[in-house]
């Protein structure tokens, strides 16, 4: 009985630490205490230094309809022992308990009886339309996590016992509520199933990259850098195999196992590389954008002298990405995101199409070459640049409901990436030989709607993405710089130093993207061979040589692989800026 109610209680306050951000202040749903004349505690409604009354939710517009949510952070500060004063719970006989059964307590939560009429219907329908999230407040908790780490606002106050009040006996002394305390966003199991896993995967690896890829096969030749692919792709496998196995025995994200194996400067050289990689990732797409756009401008005005450059394009975007940067609460780009992919899969389905017909017309272009020995170094850099997709593995896998079938998921997807990834680079270079572009929508006829239509929308869709991308690099820096209790809600001037500190970063994104604009793909070489290699090749083996690591060829492995990672990261980004510099 003690150990239902304790855990009862436990998911009660999980629960209304993620509900509570999301509700107006100063409206609750706690029992309102009433003072009569004589009651010396009463409040001094003059006493100018006492907080003021919180009042019944039911104030609010739709105070009966939203109700029940209110509810969900009265019940969390009830405590524990007033919870002990509930109607005993009778379980009903699995007998005659329907297969999706939801007990009385959670149809009356927000949509209870809904889901429980999804549930029951689920077996009839087809596994990709099953919901999202499990419930209201599992929804709430499904943003903010990279690479395994919470990079969630800190931003309200909960009820929380102290350390020394978990571990004791209820007795007449202990307080009903507990300390305030600032807390984060609470780990909550995973429920996602394999079916909405394989896609949420598929969608971290196919972005923006696969569009330098066609260039990329041009600077180093179609076998080479077919070869090349499926190099990176097989040492990628391993390198998120090594880092799963370190996850299994140390726990938590990525930044906490470097901590946990090699120290807190381990773990700030993994941050410090994901916030490298994130701001590449974000400078690389504004000059994708600002280069598409020109060419679509140019495509839709023939003739026309007034033509803004890639530097004024690029310009123009910090206008839109601004505002965006400022969202504190990731799951609002959510939307953004999506759209983006929907438009990112258009455009893919169509460079398929175009280059098939044309290569079953017209047959190979006649300057394609097998190796090309000018610049196939820049074909490396690239192409672990778009298989950099190692801060969602370990998110993805907390999310699932059976993470142990995570490994497997992981391998079939990659399969699939590799054959996507190849099959455009392979098929763009076969069409257009040594005329292949960075921006390779361009290279498609400009004259057609369809192209000016993709074109566009691809534009689009890499700029709604922007900002998601930047998020982890901002949430980092911000909290080194402020602290990770530093709210803005309780305070204006830490809010406007938060506010001043993203439009910096965001017009810093700018400045960089105007400076590597004259040559994006060198540009994009250079962030997968310096920022990306230590995330993907070095780290992982290093901690999985230190932290789980025993026998002599495991560990000779994993020594070979830190090699091959600083060897290929020294090499290329040497011969990277070496190209870049001679023009």
């Amino acid at each position: 009985m003690t150990d239902s109610v304790s855990s009862q209680h436990a998911r009660h306050r999980a629960e209304a630490e993620v509900v509570s951000p999301h509700l107006p202040s100063g409206y609750t749903a706690e029992p309102i205490p009433t003072y009569n004349g004589s009651d010396n505690a009463s409040p001094s409604p003059s006493d100018p230094t006492s907080p003021p009354e919180p009042q019944d939710s039911l104030r609010l517009q739709g105070g009966d309809i939203h109700r029940e949510i209110f509810k969900i952070g009265a019940r969390a500060k009830l405590g524990q022992r007033a919870a002990t004063f509930t109607a005993p719970n009778i379980r009903r006989s699995s007998t005659f308990e329907p297969h999706n059964y939801i007990p009385a307590s959670e149809q009356r939560a927000p949509g209870g009886f809904r889901r429980q009429f999804v549930q029951q219907q689920q077996k009839r329908v087809n596994l990709t339309n099953a919901p999202v999230a499990r419930d209201f407040v599992s929804f709430l908790a499904l943003y903010g996590s990279f690479a395994g780490e919470d990079l969630g606002e800190s931003e309200e106050e909960s009820i929380a016992p102290s350390e020394d009040e978990e571990g004791a006996q209820p007795s007449e002394t202990r307080p009903l509520l507990g300390r305030r305390k600032s807390t984060r966003r609470p780990i909550r199991p995973g429920d996602a199933g394999i079916t909405k896993s394989f896609f949420t995967l598929l969608k971290a690896f196919i972005g923006t990259g696969i569009m330098f890829l066609p260039k990329a096969f041009n600077n180093g030749g179609i076998l080479f850098s077919s070869i090349t692919l499926i190099t990176v792709s097989l040492l990628s496998v391993l390198s998120f195999h090594l880092l799963l196995q370190c996850r299994r025995r140390h726990g938590g994200g990525y930044g906490e196992l470097g901590a946990a194996i090699g120290g807190r400067k381990l773990r700030a050289l993994i941050l410090i590389s994901i916030t490298l990689s994130q701001i590449g990732f974000v400078c690389s797409g504004m000059i994708f954008i600002a280069q598409n756009l020109r060419s679509f401008l140019n495509a839709v005005t023939p003739g026309s002298h007034f033509v803004l450059d890639t530097k004024a394009l690029i310009a123009i975007q910090l206008v839109v990405l601004i505002p965006l940067a400022l969202i504190r609460d990731i799951s609002r780009l959510g939307p953004a995101a999506l759209l983006a992919d929907v438009f990112i899969f258009i455009g893919l389905f169509y460079i398929w199409y175009y280059d098939i017909s044309t290569l079953a017309t017209s047959g190979m272009h006649p300057t394609v070459q097998l190796f090309n020995p000018d610049a196939f170094t820049l074909t490396i850099g690239s192409a672990i640049f778009t298989f950099e997709g190692i801060g969602l593995i370990l998110p993805i896998q907390s999310s699932m409901s059976q993470p142990d079938k995570f490994p497997r998921l992981l391998y079939i997807v990659m399969v699939i990436v590799t054959i996507i990834f190849t099959s455009v680079g392979a098929l763009c270079y076969a069409t257009f030989g040594d005329k292949t572009r960075v921006e390779i929508i361009s290279n498609y006829p400009q004259t057609s709607k369809l192209v000016n239509s993709v074109q566009f929308l691809y534009s689009m869709a890499v700029l709604v993405g922007t900002p998601v991308q930047l998020f982890p690099a901002t949430r980092i820096i911000e909290t080194k710089l402020f602290g990770d209790r530093a709210s803005g809600k309780k305070s204006w001037t830490t809010k406007w130093k938060k506010n001043g500190f993203r439009t910096a970063i965001t017009v810093v994104c700018g400045l960089i993207s105007i400076v590597g604009a004259s040559d994006l793909d060198k540009f994009v070489a250079l962030i997968g061979a310096f920022a990306c290699v230590p995330l993907v090749y070095i780290y992982p083996a290093f901690l999985h040589f230190k932290g789980v690591a025993r026998s002599p060829w495991v560990r000779a492995g994993d020594v070979i692989l830190c090699v091959i990672g600083s060897a290929a990261m020294v090499y290329s980004t040497s011969v990277t800026l070496s190209t870049w510099i001679r023009g």
